[in-house]
Formats: C-alpha cells, sequence, structure tokens
C-alpha cells in the first residue's frame, strides 16, 4: 500500500472505536394476535441535514421488552459532535423491509452523551416528538481497547424436551458479569427440533465477554425457542474463559446444564443436558486499518453509464451535458467520489469503463469498454486520468442501451476470483458504478451480486440524476439479503447505494463517508471469514492475564 500519510487524517485519527448495545422496555405493540417483532436502526449524522445509516440489530420475534444482541461498533471521534438517532420498527416482511414496517418510535442523541453516561436510558418519541406510549430505550456504550475476538464451536447433548409435539429448538445466550448484573453479549441462532443440537461456528469480542479477565465469570443459558417469544428456559450454567479454555485443548470442555427449579422438585435430578464446548480460542480480530496499513491493496474500477435515458449530450437537460463550466453530475461525481476513493488505492491507477454506447469502429453496443479505447490497457492515471478520458471518450460514442450491470460486475468478478488463491489479504477489489439509476438486467445483476458476495469484492452504485432509484436500494441489501432470481442468497452484503444529489450541495466528507460506509466492514468481514492475516502481520498474540490488565485506562471509567 501507499505510505500511511495517503490515507489523510480522517482515517487514521479515530480516537477509539466503541461498541453500543441496545435494549427496549414496553414497546408498542402494533401486530393484532401477537407482540411486535422490534429492530433496531442506528443512524449518524455528522453535518446537513442527511443521516446515514450505520447499521441494524437482528429482529427479535414476539417481544415488546427486547435485549438485541448484536451490538453497534462505531468510530469514536472525540473533537466531533456525532449526531445518533436509534429507530425501533416492527418488522412484518421477510425482506426486513423499513417501507413495510411500524415506527415504533425514535431517541436522538450524541455519541459523547453515551459514552460520558456508560448507561443512557431515555423514553421513546415518534416522528411527532409525542411520547411512544410507555416505551423506553437503553444505550450502553464500552469502549473496544482490545481486538481479539474469542472463537468458539458448541453443541449440546440430551436436552431436555420442553415441546409437547416435538423436541426442542434450543439456543444459547452468553452473559457477561458486570456492574448492573448479568448483560448479554451473544445469542446463538436457534437449531430447530433437536436435542443434540450443533450450533453455527461463532465469535465473541473479548472485551464484550470478560472484559479481558480469563478468570471472570461467564454464564451461559440455554432456552427453547417459542414463535410466541415466550422461550422455555432448559437450563444454565457459570464458567470462566480460563476453564473453558483449557478444558478444550484436551478434547472438549462439557458442562452440565441446571435447571435450579427443576433440581429443587425432582429428587434424582442430574441435569437437563450438556453443553459441549469444542472449541474456544482467542485469536486476533484485525481491523480495516490493519489490512490497509498492513499491505493490502484496495483495487478501484470505475464505470460510466452511457446508456440514452440520460439524454442526448448535446442537449443541456441530459446529465451527460457539459456546460460552459465544464460541469455535469457525472464529472462532479467523479470527481467527489474519486477524490474519496483515491487515496485508499496504492499505485493511483483506475481502470475505467463505459457500458451501454455504440462504439467506434463497429457501432456495436458494447457493455464494457474501456473509455480510453485502449482493451490492453485501460488504466488512467488518477482521477484527473478518468476525468480526461471521459471528455475524450463522450463525443466519440453514440448512447443507446440497454442499461445492463451484469457484465461490468462479472468483469471485476472475474479478477476478485483470480485472488481467492491467496494465502494473505493481499488483493480487495471494488467497482464504482456511475448511473441514472435505470436497470435492464436485474435478474442477471443479482446473480452477479450473489456470485461476487463470495469474493473479496464490493460495488458502490452512484445515482445520478433525479430518477426513481428503487432498483438500486433494493440492490443495496440494507433492508435484508439480496437473492437472486432462482433464490441464491448473497452471503453477504457488498452493495452500497448513494445518491448523488443529496450531496452534491453538501460538506465533501458527508459523502465521503456515505460513500465508504459500509466498504470497511466489508473488507474486513470477508477476510475474517476466510481467516486471512495481512500480508505484513508477524506480531504474536498478546498473553490473556488474570490478575494484569495491558490495555491503558478507558474513557468509559
Amino acid at each position: 500500500m501507499a505510505a500511511l500519510a495517503s490515507l489523510g487524517p480522517k482515517v487514521t485519527d479515530c480516537v477509539t472505536k466503541v461498541a453500543l448495545s441496545v435494549s427496549c422496555e414496553n414497546l408498542l405493540d402494533m401486530d393484532a394476535f401477537s407482540k411486535s417483532d422490534p429492530l433496531c436502526v442506528l443512524l449518524m449524522n455528522s453535518s446537513g441535514p442527511h443521516w446515514c445509516e450505520i447499521g441494524r440489530t437482528e429482529k427479535i420475534q414476539n417481544c415488546l421488552n427486547p435485549k438485541f444482541s448484536k451490538p453497534f461498533v462505531i468510530d469514536y471521534y472525540f473533537e466531533m459532535v456525532q449526531k445518533l438517532k436509534f429507530e425501533v420498527y416492527d418488522i412484518d416482511s421477510g425482506n426486513h423491509s423499513l417501507q413495510e414496517a411500524d415506527f415504533l418510535g425514535e431517541l436522538e442523541c450524541t455519541l459523547g452523551q453515551v459514552v460520558s453516561s456508560k448507561k443512557l436510558s431515555r423514553p421513546l418519541v415518534m416522528k411527532d416528538k409525542s411520547p411512544a406510549g410507555k416505551g423506553t430505550i437503553t444505550v450502553c456504550a464500552e469502549e473496544r481497547t482490545d481486538n481479539r475476538v474469542v472463537e468458539f464451536e458448541v453443541s449440546g447433548r440430551k436436552l431436555d424436551k420442553k415441546d409437547f409435539f416435538g423436541k426442542s429448538d434450543p439456543f444459547l445466550e452468553f452473559y457477561k458479569q458486570a456492574e448492573s448484573g448479568w448483560q448479554l453479549t451473544h445469542r446463538t441462532e436457534v437449531v430447530k427440533n433437536n436435542l443434540n443440537p450443533i450450533w453455527r461456528p461463532f465469535r465473541i469480542p473479548l472485551q464484550s465477554l470478560c472484559g479481558g479477565d480469563v478468570e471472570k465469570s461467564i454464564k451461559i443459558d440455554c432456552y427453547d425457542y417459542n414463535n410466541s417469544g415466550s422461550h422455555d428456559f432448559i437450563g444454565s450454567f457459570v464458567t470462566t474463559l480460563s476453564q473453558m479454555q483449557q478444558a478444550s485443548q484436551t478434547y472438549a470442555a462439557e458442562f452440565e446444564c441446571i435447571n435450579s427449579k427443576k433440581k429443587q422438585k425432582k429428587k434424582g435430578y442430574k441435569n437437563s443436558g450438556v453443553i459441549i464446548v469444542k472449541q474456544c480460542k482467542t485469536v486476533k480480530d484485525y481491523t480495516f486499518l490493519d489490512y490497509i496499513m498492513g499491505g493490502c491493496q484496495i483495487n478501484f474500477t470505475i464505470a460510466i453509464d452511457f446508456t440514452g435515458s440520460n439524454g442526448d449530450p448535446s442537449s443541456p437537460q441530459s446529465l451527460h451535458y457539459i456546460n460552459p463550466g465544464g460541469y455535469n453530475e457525472y464529472l462532479a461525481a467523479i470527481w467527489a467520489v474519486g477524490n474519496v476513493i483515491q487515496d485508499y488505492d496504492s499505485d493511483k491507477m483506475f481502470p475505467a469503463f463505459g457500458f451501454g454506447a455504440k462504439i467506434p469502429p463497429s457501432w456495436q453496443v458494447c457493455h464494457e469498454f474501456p473509455i480510453n479505447f485502449n482493451p490492453s490497457d485501460p488504466f488512467c492515471a488518477g482521477i484527473e486520468g478518468v476525468v480526461q478520458a471521459y471528455h475524450h471518450c463522450l463525443p466519440q460514442v453514440k448512447l443507446y442501451g440497454p442499461t445492463n450491470f451484469s457484465p461490468i460486475i462479472n468483469h471485476v468478478a472475474h479478477f476478485g476470483r483470480q485472488a481467492m488463491q491467496q494465502e494473505t489479504a493481499m488483493q480487495y477489489y471494488v467497482l464504482l458504478i456511475i448511473t441514472d439509476g435505470v436497470i435492464t438486467d436485474m435478474d442477471e445483476t443479482r446473480s452477479a451480486i450473489v456470485n461476487a458476495s463470495r469474493l473479496p469484492m464490493s460495488v458502490i452504485i452512484v445515482g445520478v440524476g433525479g430518477a426513481d432509484f428503487s432498483a438500486m436500494e433494493f440492490l443495496d441489501g440494507d433492508d435484508g439479503i439480496l437473492r437472486s432470481a432462482a433464490g441464491e442468497a448473497a452471503m453477504r452484503d457488498i452493495v452500497q447505494f448513494v445518491p448523488f444529489r443529496q450531496f452534491q450541495n453538501g460538506p465533501s466528507e458527508m459523502l465521503a463517508q456515505s460513500v465508504l460506509a459500509e466498504v470497511p466492514d466489508q473488507v474486513v468481514s470477508f477476510f475474517s471469514t476466510r481467516r486471512l492475516k495481512p500480508p505484513r502481520s508477524d506480531e504474536p498474540l498478546p498473553g490473556l492475564s488474570a490478575s494484569t490488565h495491558p490495555h491503558p485506562p478507558t474513557l468509559l471509567q
């Protein structure tokens, strides 16, 4: 990668990372025959009127007092006022769409308020600021000064049968010992109709699990899941990370699941089953910055929409019309977004392609042509080179159609597939598509994105003009998992959609924040799932200690 200085201050000035855990009480009940199915969305605003979605918790079925297990981990800038908005919805659709959801209330505050109070409880309000019934929200902040995580492989044996017509549908909840009592840190998935469940491998940040103290008590509860939201307690046990790690080194750590009420009533009670910890290993959880500074190359490809729906470039109404000042929305988007992304590209050589135009000399429609008309070397030197190539290309092509995204996505995916051979986190590809939003090959594009979700690749779509961008928002999987036309699910969300007009009159850092909002997590999630380290990563894991804490005092005292 280029030297650290080239990353600019916005990447390296982050003071710390903060994990925000959310719970609610007395939510409005919006479902007629059951309870609400809540989900919490976090939005952030740094300046201007625009809110940027940071993330979402899991949905909890039929529950008016949810404790969400998925925290929000965000960068805390001490010198910035970071406005937060927590929105709670009752999710009724399978795709988690907020458009089809009932709004249950919101809280606006600043990150500084949450950090300084460590635990912030407030009433929820509706959009008109009236009370959301008796609903309240509690946000707990924990500074993440330790980037180690614990990898678990856990199963169960002979768990109690709780269902009349079936077996049990078991899931586990992990709790950390905190000043205020037991604090939920992780909830596994539900394994249906199985008294000997094997849960999918999962990771819990070391700090969330035990605050870095391997002798600190950890409580693990086992429940039988019920659709009503009233889950049956199977049993529980208390252990420490030290116990689990030592016992799982030889074969597997086994813990009896005890139901104290059942133990009191039943004379020969032994246990309610056994929980087996097959693996409990501490590993380093690399950050985006670890990968960038450790030598990971981020390769950007730019694709520009030259289809007829943009309008005749000689007409002032066209999005490709260059006015006397040398401006159009495509150029503005290339400059604005390019200036953000070029800090992360080591050689600043960008392959730039056009799609949807008839090109010389054959005048055939092409969906992935280099805008410098050099197929053997489509690279442009810096964003200035891309702009020059665009100026040169525009008068030489005929805007046409259809608007097909899949060829250019598959083109970049070809390089992503080659990079799958890498043994360290060497290469990651980002495709930047600048488009007016009209798309013709939606089914093929969905399949291309689903296939690309398995590769070291992300797609950023910048929408120019004022067209209907609902198709682009559909491809951005924030409202649930994107599926191909055949029903195959994306392995992860790799698409970020940004409507350029919302940002063109605002400060450039707002656009930068929105464009790159999801890429760091996408990079980290891909490499961590495949357990790939940064190329330059030879530091050993720090030793775990029960009595000493190698970390400096945190901000959240």
